[in-house]
């Protein structure tokens, strides 16, 4: 069983959240899991002004996707940060860039999940991996989340991210937050689960 992790991270917690989810499919026996980024398209003096630069030094080392890669995977993890509760622009213009794929049927019975991250507790989690579901479900793709079989995103002890649509983590205002414990678990918990799941499928 193949899977996917294509993500856009600006600050590094979406990328942070990757490498979890990549952590809980490797838990799956005969699981292998591949991290790619989507292409950037914010100039570079742009995310210099944004201080991104040196932040995303942590990962230039991941490949970036091409869209004809998505066929080759029985499970793909969409990760994206939230732009007025939905995808960011980087993630949209990717997706928007499938339309051979959905075409020719090349993604259909696949399966999708995604992850998401916000600056604040209410910044749109849920809307972003709601709509980002659509685009999934237009390319026939089968929708995976985060079951409530993952208890921590029933917490009331502490504020965190995670919804039964996906992990999720709360970055900040200016990116000060770092991605919890317990939404490392979420993320990890779902990259099992959807890694068993297609696994059962693919059989």
């Amino acid at each position: 069983m193949k899977a996917l992790i294509v993500y856009y991270s600006m600050y590094g917690h979406v990328y942070r959240m990757a490498e979890a989810v990549a952590e809980g499919v490797r838990e799956v026996p005969g699981a292998e899991v591949t991290l790619r980024r989507v292409p950037e398209t914010l100039p570079a003096a742009v995310l210099q002004k944004m201080g991104a630069i040196e932040a995303q030094k942590a990962f230039a080392h991941v490949p970036v996707c091409s869209v004809e890669e998505l066929t080759a995977y029985d499970a793909i993890f969409f990760g994206t940060p939230t732009r007025f509760g939905n995808m960011c622009g980087q993630m949209r213009q990717f997706l928007d860039a499938t339309g051979q794929l959905w075409a020719t049927g090349a993604l259909v019975g696949k399966v999708g999940s995604v992850f998401t991250s916000t600056a604040t507790q209410h910044g749109g989690q849920e809307s972003t991996l709601l709509c980002t579901h659509v685009t999934l479900l237009h390319q026939g793709m089968v929708i995976v989340g985060l079951p409530y079989a993952f208890q921590g995103q029933m917490r009331l002890d502490e504020i965190t991210g995670g919804s039964p649509y996906g992990a999720s983590t709360i970055a900040g205002g200016k990116g000060e937050r770092a991605p919890s414990e317990n939404e490392l678990a979420a993320a990890r918990f779902q990259g099992k689960h959807v890694a068993t799941l297609t696994a059962k499928l693919v059989r």
